[in-house]
């Protein structure tokens, strides 16, 4: 019987054989086309080469392409688990020709494969072939029948419709006939009773499409009408899964090896044995086939979240969270154990899994923790809702319960529409979007401004000057007393100030208002419904004067190089790890710059040092501020500009522009990257899967970590007299206190080996039990080692007791038994907290070894007797 592995190898060497280039699989996930999400189909790397757009680089190729069905019209999503054939993530076994050969070879040369190579018995195999359509005046392929005549009998070659037979790209562009091979997997008893031929294309689970041939030969125009195409296309697509179950005499592709180590691995896990329970082997179906998806998914670079291929990756991850929860008993994260399993299956002809793993288990692990923290609170909840309903006599549930869980325990609604259906029921959809459009609504809504307790001092329109001012006169339109833990403060509105409020990840403004003999601290600038809002302790006496508005421009200058100095670091690091990064958080401070970015590893420290010197190079080439204000955003778009995390854009945006350095953003600038003086990263770290921070400094604060470095390391070396080479140095520090510890570690050994000797030789045998007694000034992991010893040397009627101090001078008990002991019924647990009452402490431990810390050494001894008593007894 061939593996999967020789199939997959098999097909490809065959095909070689044949004049064809081997390709790599495509990603799973497109990048760059936007009517596609993910690679549903093998022709989808080819897509540009059928339409025309680039020529074929060779006429002729195969592979084995990663593909994916869920969502659009190829859905298999619910499907998944249930039968015995649909996937999400499968392998697509095809081979092209680029106006090279056509129906004769690509019929030839399948029936050759299937049967001559795989030896597939001939009479289990039918091929479907297009019967025509005379509204646009296309006849049967009698071209492609003759060809199955030299193979088939007549009444294995079907005639099929324009529905099944007649493939087309789209409204637009290359389609044609297509012929398709279908296998019948039945038992001779059951072909007997019924002829396969009424069968095919009936959706039966042993009779099932193996293999389709399309033939490309017309170009569908704008009006519909057909014309034929100068370069007919070959493009075939078998389903490798299916191929192994017809191989491998299987009724399943999930009984394939394909599928059963990664089953195996799954029950091994959760203690349940494949085969015995329906519920159970569904739920091993979907991970088996879930976790292929989202691991290969990861591996195209796109990480499970909240927004369009993400969000499909998050829910069937979350999908197959859920079917372990509640049908396997998996109450932990345990999927991204799966890996090591599904890379022995799959990592040779994918070496990406095996380049990826870390990040693969990395991202799965922390997904499932993150859905499972909330799963069993909303499973509750959705399980009372459900006995409600079914006891109301209703069989839907209300939208704004399904709504709760997608909002409050991240249930995606067709997962909680998946819990329904497996009880009978079905949930109110429309209530369901209305919540959804209700909650959108109350987060555009939330920074309304309640004028109920504003006081009005004039009218007039708020305008913020600081991009061109750091100071102005400015009165008082509005104020009104908020309570901030609890402390009074006010918030002011001027009808023009020069105060940034805080947004698109910057902090807001600090400085003064003054007037009349006093000046009013402004301890920060925020935004609340594009209102710039002064947040101060006191009011001005004369709230109608006119007064000075001055931000503290010595921290306005600083947060602008940061935030300048943001946007050449962002530049850089798409230069050093690949377009893929993408802003996902930011904050500028004076003092600091933090930049979240989508990135799969940990940057090397290479890497950071790459991006530092990039960025820095371009604050040494002092390049002028070139800003943009009020551009259409479709201008600033073909400008090139990138949109920064956080921010809110209109039908104008504001462009800020150094050399090649492009961002919309609405945030405070340096004149010229030279103010920036210098950049320094300091630390760069992980805080979500795929999604990398790195922190930073520039100017002043940059010029203090050089000063404080080099102080650090001048300290080093008066520490280490001055030394020529200060590495060498620490080095050989280091390397000498390595040989110091390892010898103390020898004198331990020895130590412990004497201590032992010493404490058997006085070894007392007292009602039936041996007992071994250390009181002395011993560390903690010496006595447990002392103990672990002597119960190897002593395996029966053993009773440990030491009471000890640290040098500390703190009590330490510690139990040890014998395992006859421990059968016996006692417990050195009970024994050892019963002991530390008399140390003021307490502890606990394992039936057979314990240990009790506590804060009176004086009691150690009444505590030994203690515990020798109650063995005793």
């Amino acid at each position: 019987m061939l593996t999967a592995k020789e199939i997959r190898e098999s097909f490809k060497s065959f095909f070689n054989s044949k004049g064809h280039q081997i390709v790599p699989s495509a990603p799973m996930v497109i990048k760059d086309d936007p009517t596609l999400m993910f690679t549903n189909a093998g022709m989808n790397q080819f897509k540009d080469i059928i339409l025309g757009n680039v020529p074929a680089r060779y006429k002729r190729v195969a592979d084995s392409q990663k593909c994916l069905r869920v969502s659009g019209k190829h859905n298999d999503l619910e499907e998944v688990g249930l039968d015995t054939y649909h996937h999400t993530m499968f392998e697509m076994l095809g081979n092209w020709s680029f106006g090279d050969y056509f129906k004769k070879e690509a019929i030839d040369w399948a029936w050759e494969y299937l049967v001559d190579i795989l030896k597939i018995d001939p009479d289990r195999l039918y091929a479907t072939v297009f019967e025509g359509y005379a509204p646009e005046g296309l006849e049967r392929d009698n071209e492609a029948a003759s060809y199955w005549e030299k193979h088939l009998p007549a009444s294995h070659i079907i005639n099929g419709n324009r529905k099944d037979n007649f493939w087309e790209m789209g409204d637009t562009g290359p389609c044609g006939p297509c012929s398709e091979i279908h296998i019948d997997l039945r038992s001779d008893a059951e072909r007997a009773q019924i002829d396969g031929v009424t069968l095919v294309n009936e959706s039966h689970p042993q009779v099932i499409e193996i293999w389709n041939l399309v033939f490309m030969q017309y170009n569908r125009k704008a009006d519909g009408s057909l014309e034929p195409l100068p370069a007919k296309v070959i493009d075939t697509g078998m389903g490798f899964e299916r191929l192994c179950m017809a191989l491998q005499g299987k009724t399943s592709n999930y009984d394939t090896d394909v599928f059963q180590p990664i089953i195996g691995a799954i029950g091994q896990l959760c203690g349940k044995k494949y085969g015995e329970d329906r519920q159970a082997d569904i739920a091993m179906r979907v991970i088996a086939d879930h976790v292929r998806t989202i691991a290969f998914s990861i591996t195209d670079g796109q990480l499970p979240s909240n927004a369009k291929a993400g969000y499909v990756i998050r829910r069937i991850l979350r999908r197959a969270v859920r079917y372990g929860y509640t049908f396997l008993g998996q109450h932990q994260a345990f999927i991204y154990t799966l890996i090591p399993t599904l890379i022995d299956t799959m990592g040779d002809a994918y070496p990406e899994l095996i380049s990826q793993k870390i990040l693969i288990e990395k991202v799965i692990k922390e997904e499932e923790e993150s859905f499972l923290r909330t799963l069993a609170t909303g499973m509750k909840l959705l399980d009372k809702v459900m006995a409600d309903t079914k006891e109301a006599g209703m069989d839907c549930i209300n939208g704004k319960d399904a709504f709760t869980l997608y909002d409050t325990y991240g249930f995606p609604l067709d997962l909680t529409e998946l819990i329904l259906k497996e009880n009978g029921l079905s949930v109110d959809t429309k209530e369901f979007d209305a919540q959804m459009q209700q909650q959108k609504e109350r987060a555009r809504n939330a920074a309304a401004i309640e004028t109920g307790d504003w006081v009005v001092v004039k009218e007039g329109e708020p305008r913020f000057i600081g991009y061109d001012f750091t100071e102005c006169d400015a009165e008082i339109l509005r104020y009104r007393k908020i309570k901030q833990k609890n402390k009074e403060l006010y918030q002011i509105v001027l009808d023009q100030t020069p105060f940034y409020a805080e947004s698109g990840g910057q902090v807001g403004d600090t400085g003064t208002l003054t007037g009349e003999g006093e000046t009013i601290k402004i301890i920060n600038t925020k935004k609340e419904n594009n209102l710039s809002i002064h947040i101060s302790e006191k009011l001005p006496k004369d709230i109608t004067a006119t007064l000075r508005a001055v931000i503290n421009k010595e921290a306005r200058l600083a947060t602008a190089c940061n935030h300048s100095a943001t946007h050449l670091l962002h530049e850089a690091l798409r230069t050093v790890l690949g377009t893929h990064v993408e802003q996902k958080g930011s904050l500028v401070t004076p003092d600091i710059l933090r930049f979240d970015f989508s990135h799969f590893q940990k940057v090397t420290d290479e890497e950071l040092r790459l991006v530092e010197q990039l960025a820095n190079r371009k604050v040494r080439q002092a390049i002028p501020l070139n800003e943009h204000r009020n551009v259409p955003i479709a201008e600033a778009k073909q400008m090139g500009a990138m949109a920064l995390f956080g921010e809110k854009y209109g039908v104008e945006v504001r462009v800020i522009q150094y050399g090649s350095s492009i961002e919309l953003c609405g945030g405070t600038h340096v004149a010229n990257t030279g103010n920036i003086g210098m950049i320094r990263i300091i630390s760069e770290s992980s805080i979500a899967a795929g999604v990398r921070r790195i922190e930073a400094v520039s100017a002043a604060k940059a010029e203090e970590l050089v000063d404080f470095q080099q102080d650090t390391l001048k300290t080093i070396r008066q520490i280490f007299n001055n030394v020529p080479d200060i590495t060498a140095a620490i080095r050989k520090a280091i390397d000498e206190n390595a040989d110091l510890k390892k010898r103390t570690e020898e004198f331990i050994k020895e130590k412990v080996a004497l201590m032992k000797e010493s404490l058997l030789k006085n070894m007392k045998e007292r009602s039936g039990m041996k007992i071994i007694l250390l009181k002395a000034a011993t560390p903690a992991e010496v006595v447990k080692d002392i103990a672990f010893q002597i119960r190897g040397e002593v395996p029966e009627h053993l009773l440990f007791v030491a009471g000890t101090v640290d040098e500390k001078n703190k009590p330490l008990l510690t139990v040890m038994l014998s395992d006859d002991l421990v059968s016996a019924g006692l417990n050195a647990s009970a024994l050892v907290r019963e002991g530390a009452k008399y140390i003021q402490g307490g502890g606990g431990g394992q039936p057979h070894f314990a240990q009790a810390g506590g804060r009176n050494p004086e009691g150690i001894s009444v505590a030994i007797d203690k515990i020798i008593a109650l063995a005793e007894k």
